[in-house]
């Protein structure tokens, strides 16, 4: 291993180490999304809690002429000033035959609140005879295909000031003689508003010549095709490259730029551009990449239409979360998935075909695509989602662009979802679960189904795999439990009981709280003997979402 390696490695394993101090040391919040932390449950199931939206109307609507649809957002708030920020794509084709670069534009937005955006005239970029836009980023001249995406981060650990906000997005090199195709591009800015593109393309895509086997590794992967409409037909197929969109986020642990996306997957006979699947790609200073990594795709309990489509991740108390996008191509909708991973690379998908964000009902601007990304935002005691999102299809853009200027029937916009903080998944009892597993049988009952409940289970519990509490103060737990309750019993390694922190001894929770202390009769954490002990959660007609050791 060269030195340089091993100094990479060590740096890593040392960031890894002062996370897990710094979690033990403070809090430790356990989320229930997967089961990594449960040692086992009983008479209980696990429930993806939906995303509540701010209205059926768009936060932010198209309402400019190079607004015929938005979609792709990122966001930024500034916790100290309250101040947001959004980038947003804006697509108009009326008039790309006039100038192409116009076609897809990155344009911005800015609220005081999160709720009410403001569409400022920066001056930048005219849209034709406009001069006064909000347009940030145009594609580049003389491309073969057109520019593509956003993604848009906030790096307040950069020491250079012009550096401070990061942008991913897909462009294309001038189709000349080179025939260098597109891909991956970056775009830095001090203030968000005024972007400086860095000049190389940092990660090559594959295009074109749909089911084609691959090159081999000695041709090149540029090929032309016959004309089309007098236009010849190119194509770069370059195995295992990303897609067209991509979401990026700075891993604290990893101490690496990471972005997640589409990635094309070949076909039954090997052929090229078959689905799409998670891509991720990384790097250490957003300029130089690590070759694509295929990571995830739809198994065989999703239904042979369906797809990934873009797959952002955010990091979240100690995982990687992603609002997975998961296209159906024959229906020409989008829904969206919540997976998890501890490490970034396998990921868990327990919740297949179970939407935590909603599409649309009737002719709304959201009724079938659904765009999410890797920038949720703290607000409170909530989590902010904001989402782009079309009535139609986002493939090949059937039926986009219909939005009429001025009209409030809108055909795509920028939504906000809400949720209450870690309140992505919830334990509650199992009301088809009966309270004694083993019945009496006898020759009759022999291969009959199992009796059911006579009313329906309201009960049961949630043991987690041992948990050194040494020097934990405190402990609340996430609940909605306004219909019932919750109580918190400790027992030791073994498996015994207690005393003094059984269930007759805590102090139910009942009420609807991201933190209510977890509490007993006469006893505190303080006074329990240093070691390794299993938690359990009684629940009665209760939610439960999360649970948090607090060290200070």
């Amino acid at each position: 291993m060269s030195w340089h390696r091993f100094a990479r490695v060590m740096k890593t394993l040392t960031a890894l180490l002062l996370t897990a101090l710094s979690l033990h040391a403070a809090e430790r919040t356990i989320l229930f999304i997967d089961n990594d932390d449960v040692l086992y449950r009983a008479g209980t199931r696990k429930i993806v809690e939906p995303m509540r939206k701010h209205g059926s109307v768009p936060v932010l609507a198209p309402d400019r002429p190079w607004e015929g649809m938005i979609g792709w957002v990122s966001t930024h708030r500034d916790a100290r000033s309250g101040r947001w920020q959004m980038w947003y794509q804006a697509y108009n084709e009326k008039r790309a035959a006039e100038d192409k670069r116009l076609k897809c534009v990155v344009a911005y937005a800015e609220s005081a609140d999160g709720k009410t955006w403001a569409k400022p005239d920066l001056g930048i970029f005219p849209y034709f005879e406009t001069q006064q836009t909000n347009i940030v980023l145009i594609g580049a001249p003389g491309g073969y295909g057109d520019r593509y995406c956003n993604s848009v981060l906030f790096d307040p650990r950069d020491p250079d000031a012009a550096r401070r906000y990061k942008m991913v997005f897909y462009d294309w090199d001038p189709d000349d003689e080179r025939h260098l195709g597109g891909g991956m591009r970056v775009a830095f800015s001090p203030d968000g508003i005024r972007w400086t593109r860095h000049e190389v393309m940092v990660s090559k895509t594959s295009f074109g010549a749909k089911g084609k086997q691959p090159p081999f590794a000695d041709e090149d992967p540029y090929v032309e095709g016959p004309p089309k409409n007098g236009r010849v037909q190119k194509s770069w197929l370059v195995p295992h490259s990303m897609s067209d969109a991509q979401d990026v986020f700075y891993d604290e642990v990893k101490q690496r730029y990471v972005s997640y996306g589409k990635m094309w997957m070949q076909g039954p006979d090997g052929g090229t551009h078959w689905k799409h699947g998670m891509g991720r790609i990384e790097s250490a200073d957003f300029i130089h990449w690590s070759k694509p990594q295929f990571i995830l795709s739809v198994g065989d309990r999703d239904p042979p239409q369906h797809e990934f489509h873009t797959s952002p991740v955010f990091p979240y108390n100690g995982q990687y979360l992603s609002l997975n996008q998961i296209l159906n191509r024959s229906a020409g909708t989008m829904d969206i998935e919540l997976m998890s991973s501890r490490d970034g690379i396998q990921w868990q998908r327990p919740y297949i075909g179970i939407p935590i964000l909603p599409r649309g009902s009737g002719p709304v601007f959201d009724a079938a695509t659904m765009l999410t990304n890797a920038t949720p935002q703290a607000v409170g005691d909530e989590l902010w989602f904001h989402y782009g999102a079309y009535r139609g299809t986002a493939i090949g853009a059937v039926g986009l662009d219909r939005q009429v200027l001025g009209a409030k029937d809108y055909h795509s916009g920028i939504g906000l979802a809400m949720m209450k903080r870690d309140r992505f998944v919830a334990i509650e009892p199992d009301p088809r679960i009966s309270l004694r597993n083993s019945l009496k049988i006898n020759r009759d009952s022999v291969g009959k189904p199992a009796p059911k409940p006579s009313k329906p289970n309201s009960i049961g519990q949630v043991t987690l795999k041992p948990l050194d509490l040494t020097g934990v103060r405190a402990m609340t737990i996430n609940t909605d439990a306004t219909k019932g309750q919750i109580a918190i019993e400790l027992l030791n390694e073994d498996g015994y009981r207690v005393r003094g922190f059984s269930k007759d001894d805590a102090l139910p929770v009942q009420a609807d709280s991201v933190a209510a202390a977890a509490a007993w009769k006469g006893a505190d954490l303080t006074r329990l003997k240093p070691g390794r002990y299993l938690i359990r959660v009684h629940l009665t007609s209760a939610k439960l979402y999360a649970l948090t050791l607090k060290c200070r």
